[in-house]
C-alpha cells in the first residue's frame, strides 16, 4: 500500500512538469511558426505561472528580439530573483541591460561573469561595451585587448579596438587593427573602409585609394567610398589598367583522357562560355581558338567551309557586319548561317580540346577578368547581330562537363566522399536544368548563375576520380532529378526551401550539422548560444575553409547603416534592427527596420544580406544587438553563422561528415530527405 501511495505520489508531482513542458513547447510552436508576438506573451504568462527557466529565458530573447527593452530588463529581472546564481539567466541580464543602456549594470554583470568562465572573449567584448557606452575606454582598451587575443570572435575585437583607438586619434594603431580584421574575415567590408579612412589620416593617400576601390568592387552603389574615390583620384596607381584588357599567354593543349562508359553513350550538354553574371551571353566580336586535332569548320547545315591544322592559332571575327574564319595567315571566309562548329577530328585514345584566347570570366565579380581557358568537346560560335557578336557554346559529354565544374565548386583537398558528393550534385543540377537558356542556344552558362564550370583549366586528378567513381549517378525523388541546391557553409543546421520563401519541396527540409545539440528541444533563446559560442558541428570544418564561414561577426554603424536604407526608402535614425520569421533552422526569413520617421520591412533572402551591411551579410542565420553610446543608437553588431542561403547541401558539412567516415550515399542523404540515386546512363 505505502509503495503504492509513493507511485501515485511521483505521478503526481510530475504532471505539472509534464504540463509545463508541453505549454512550453506549444509556445516555441508559435516562435517558429513565425508568431513572435503571441510566444512572446505565452512565455511571460508561463514564466509567471510556473517560474521556469526556459520560460524566462525564451521571454527575455524574444522580447530582446522584438526591440522590447524593458520588459525584457523587467522579465529578467524576475528570472534573477529566483535563478540568481545561474549564467545563462546572468548572461540574458547582462544583454537586457547593454540593449537599455544601462551600462553600470552590465559592466557589474560581465565583470562577474568573466571572473570564472570559458566565454571570455563574448564576456570580455560585452564589458567593453558597457565601459565605452559610458565614456571609459581606457578599461574598454584591457578588454578588448583581453578579446582578440583569444580565438573567439577575433574579427570583431580588433574592429572595436579599431574605433577606440580613432577615437582617440591614435590612427597608426587603429589602421593596424582594421587590418587584422579583414585578415580574418574577408567579408567584413566596413574595416576595408575604416583602414582606408585612417590612410587617409595618415597620408598614405595611394592605399586609401586601394583600399576604397576594394571595397567599391565588393559594393559598387556606396556614395561615400564614391566620393572618397572622387578625391583621390590623383593617387589613382599609375600602372593601372583594365584588368579585362589583359590576355593571358596560350599555353600547349593538355593531354587528356575521355571518360569511358561500360553502358552506352553520355548525355551532351551545351553549355555558354563568358556568360555575364545573370547567365546571359557577354557579346564577342573576335576570339581566337586552337585545336588540339586537326579540324573541320561546319556551318549550320553541316556542310564543311574550312578545314584547319593543330596548334595554330585561327579566329572568328566580325567585319562589317558580317562573321569570318580567319586563318592563322589571316586569310578570311565568310560562313552562312551564323552558326559554324569546330569538329575536332581525334584519332588516338587521348581525347581532343580547344584553347580559346583572352575568355571573359565571373562577369559582374570582384575577381572578374580574361583568362586563356581549354575545353574538352567541340566548340560552336553562333553570330547573333542582336547582341552585335558571337556566343560562344562548348557541346560536351555530361561527364567530361562534371570534370570541369567541381573543382570550381569545391575545393580539391576535401576527402574524396564529399567530392563524390559534389560530383553527384552537379550532375543534377545539369540534368536539371536542361534548357534553362535555351533563348540563349545553350542549356547552362558558365558562370554561377547555374554552376561555375572552368573547362580542363579547373580539372584535379582528384575530382576526375570522383567524377569517374559516380559515373551517371543523380539524385531522384520520385524517380526525377532533384532541384541539387547547396551553399557554401549551413553553419550547423539547414534551412528548408519552404522556409527560404522558394517552392516546398519534401526532400529540402531543415536538417542538422550539429555534433553535441539535439534539436528535438529546440528553444529560441538556444540561437543566441549557437551563434554566440563555438559550437561543434560537422560544418565547422576548415580544410582550405576560412573559419569564418562558419561563424562570423559584422559592426556596422547607424549611421553607414542609415545609408544603405536610403537606397530602399528613407526612414531616418535607425532605431532597431526586428528579426522576423525565424524558423527550427534559425534562419531569417524577414526584418523589420524601425527608424525616426518610418520603417522598412525586408522578406528577400538577398535584400535582407543587402542592406544591413556593406557589401553582403555571408547569411540570414544571424542574431543582431544594438549598440549604444550617449543614449543613442551608435552601430548594431551581428553574430552570424553560415556562408549562402542554407538550403539543401551543405558543402564544408559535407567535408566534415566524410573525414568522420560518412561515405557519399550517407552524406547525400541527410542532407535531401528520403531520396535515393539513380543512374541516367542508357543501359
Amino acid at each position: 500500500m505505502r509503495r503504492f501511495i509513493t507511485l501515485l505520489l511521483i505521478l503526481f508531482l510530475a504532471l505539472p512538469l509534464r504540463a509545463s513542458k508541453e505549454a512550453i513547447k506549444e509556445a516555441a510552436d508559435l516562435y517558429f511558426n513565425f508568431k513572435q508576438q503571441e510566444a512572446l506573451e505565452k512565455f511571460i504568462e508561463l514564466s509567471k505561472e510556473t517560474g521556469e527557466r526556459d520560460s524566462f529565458l525564451n521571454a527575455v530573447y524574444i522580447a530582446l528580439e522584438l526591440g522590447q527593452t524593458r520588459l525584457a530588463v523587467d522579465t529578467v529581472s524576475m528570472a534573477l530573483k529566483k535563478f540568481p546564481l545561474d549564467t545563462e539567466v546572468l548572461e540574458f541580464a547582462g544583454e537586457a541591460y547593454l540593449a537599455a543602456g544601462y551600462y553600470l549594470n552590465a559592466e557589474n554583470v560581465f565583470a562577474r561573469l568573466n571572473e570564472n568562465n570559458n566565454k571570455t572573449a563574448f564576456y570580455y567584448i560585452s564589458l567593453a561595451r558597457a565601459q565605452m557606452g559610458m565614456g571609459q575606454y581606457d578599461l574598454a582598451e584591457i578588454n578588448l585587448k583581453q578579446a582578440a587575443a583569444g580565438d573567439q570572435h577575433t574579427a570583431l575585437a580588433n574592429f572595436m579596438l579599431g574605433e577606440l583607438y580613432s577615437k582617440k586619434k591614435q590612427y597608426r594603431k587603429a589602421a593596424d587593427h582594421y587590418k587584422k580584421v579583414f585578415v580574418f574575415d574577408s567579408q567584413f567590408i566596413e574595416a576595408k573602409e575604416r583602414y582606408g579612412d585612417m590612410m587617409v589620416k595618415l597620408k598614405r593617400f595611394k592605399e586609401a585609394y586601394t583600399n576604397y576601390s576594394s571595397v567599391q568592387a565588393a559594393d559598387s552603389t556606396d556614395d561615400k567610398v564614391k566620393e572618397s574615390l572622387e578625391k583621390l583620384k590623383e593617387f589613382a596607381p599609375k600602372e593601372e589598367v583594365n584588368i579585362l584588357s589583359i590576355p593571358e599567354v596560350p599555353k600547349a593543349h593538355t593531354i587528356v583522357r575521355k571518360p569511358i562508359s561500360f553502358y552506352g553513350p553520355l548525355p551532351e550538354i551545351r553549355v555558354g562560355l563568358g556568360a555575364k553574371i545573370n547567365g546571359a551571353p557577354a557579346p564577342v566580336r573576335k576570339v581566337q581558338f586552337s585545336t588540339s586535332h586537326k579540324f573541320r569548320a561546319e556551318n549550320k547545315n553541316g556542310k564543311i567551309i574550312k578545314k584547319g591544322t593543330a596548334n595554330k592559332f585561327w579566329a572568328v571575327e566580325v567585319i562589317n557586319g558580317k562573321p569570318y574564319l580567319v586563318a592563322p595567315n589571316g586569310k578570311k571566309t565568310a560562313f552562312q548561317g551564323e552558326s559554324l562548329k569546330i569538329m575536332q577530328d581525334s584519332t588516338d585514345e587521348a581525347g581532343h580540346t580547344t584553347i580559346l584566347k583572352n575568355m571573359l570570366v565571373a562577369h559582374g565579380t570582384t575577381w572578374a577578368g580574361r583568362e586563356t581557358k581549354e575545353y574538352r568537346g567541340y566548340i560552336e560560335f553562333v553570330y547573333n547581330k542582336n547582341i552585335g557578336g558571337f556566343i560562344i557554346i562548348n557541346h560536351v559529354n555530361m561527364e567530361e562537363y562534371v570534370f570541369g565544374v567541381i573543382a570550381s565548386e569545391m575545393p580539391s583537398v576535401f576527402p574524396i566522399e564529399a567530392l563524390k558528393v559534389q560530383a553527384v550534385i552537379a550532375r543534377t543540377y545539369a540534368i536539371k536544368a536542361l534548357g534553362k537558356h535555351k533563348k540563349w542556344g545553350y542549356d547552362v552558362c558558365d558562370t554561377q548563375n547555374c554552376q561555375v564550370y572552368g573547362g580542363v583549366k579547373a580539372e584535379r586528378e582528384r575530382t576526375n576520380a570522383a567524377v569517374e567513381a559516380t559515373m551517371g549517378s543523380v539524385i531522384t525523388y520520385g524517380g526525377k532529378p532533384i532541384e541539387a541546391v547547396f551553399s557554401s557553409n549551413c553553419g550547423g543546421y539547414t534551412q528548408s526551401s519552404k522556409e527560404a520563401g522558394w517552392f516546398a519541396h519534401p526532400y529540402l527540409k531543415p536538417v542538422s550539422d550539429y555534433k553535441d545539440f539535439s534539436e528535438d528541444n529546440l528553444q529560441p533563446y538556444h540561437f543566441k548560444e549557437l551563434l554566440q559560442q563555438p559550437q561543434q558541428a560537422y560544418s565547422k570544418y576548415f580544410n582550405n575553409v576560412s573559419p569564418a564561414a562558419f561563424r562570423w561577426t559584422r559592426y556596422v554603424d547607424e549611421s553607414r547603416l542609415r545609408t544603405v536604407i536610403n537606397r530602399k526608402k528613407k526612414i531616418g535614425e535607425i532605431r532597431a534592427i526586428v528579426p522576423l520569421n525565424r524558423g527550427r533552422s534559425g534562419y531569417v526569413n524577414g526584418v523589420k527596420i524601425i527608424g525616426a520617421k518610418g520603417s522598412l520591412t525586408l522578406t528577400k533572402e538577398h535584400e535582407i544580406k543587402k542592406y544591413l551591411a556593406l557589401g553582403l551579410l555571408r547569411s540570414t542565420y544571424f542574431t543582431v544587438q544594438p549598440n549604444y553610446e550617449n543614449g543613442k543608437v551608435k552601430s548594431f553588431i551581428f553574430y552570424g553563422g553560415g556562408w549562402g542561403h542554407g538550403v539543401g547541401l551543405c558543402q564544408t558539412g559535407s567535408g566534415g561528415r566524410a573525414e568522420a567516415g560518412q561515405n557519399f550515399e550517407e552524406i547525400l542523404k541527410h542532407y535531401y530527405t528520403g531520396t535515393e540515386l539513380k543512374d541516367i546512363r542508357k543501359k
